[in-house]
């Protein structure tokens, strides 16, 4: 279910999913199929961990990237689960073919 809840979504940012939500800054983003579709790669992601399992993950490894990068933007693009939605978000039949736990692939990528 896509919201319209712009002081949700942080700034700098567009969209943000919260099982099973997806918060957008604006009414007109809903028709941003490429923001939608990496939006709906993060439900899949959400969805197969059991959702508080990939929070956690998501958070740890958020913080092993800041430590590794020291840049917050660097740190956020390296997480797995970004590297997956950002790679993908062109591809409007990714989720078709995901592998489960698709992420895995992207965990120790080129860094971006």
């Amino acid at each position: 279910m896509i919201l319209i809840l712009k002081y949700l979504v942080p700034n700098g940012y567009t969209g943000l999913t919260i099982f099973p939500f997806v918060f957008l800054k604006s009414k007109a983003l809903k028709n941003h199929v490429v923001l939608i579709n990496h939006e709906r790669i993060h439900l899949k992601q959400q969805s197969e961990m059991l959702v508080i399992p990939f929070y956690l993950i998501y958070m740890i490894e958020f913080l092993i990237r800041l430590f590794q990068y020291k840049n917050w933007n660097l740190a956020y693009r390296n997480i797995s689960f970004e590297r997956e939605a950002y790679a993908n978000e062109f591809n409007l039949v990714y989720l078709k073919h995901r592998p489960f736990w698709g992420f895995l692939n992207y965990i120790r990528s080129n860094d971006i």
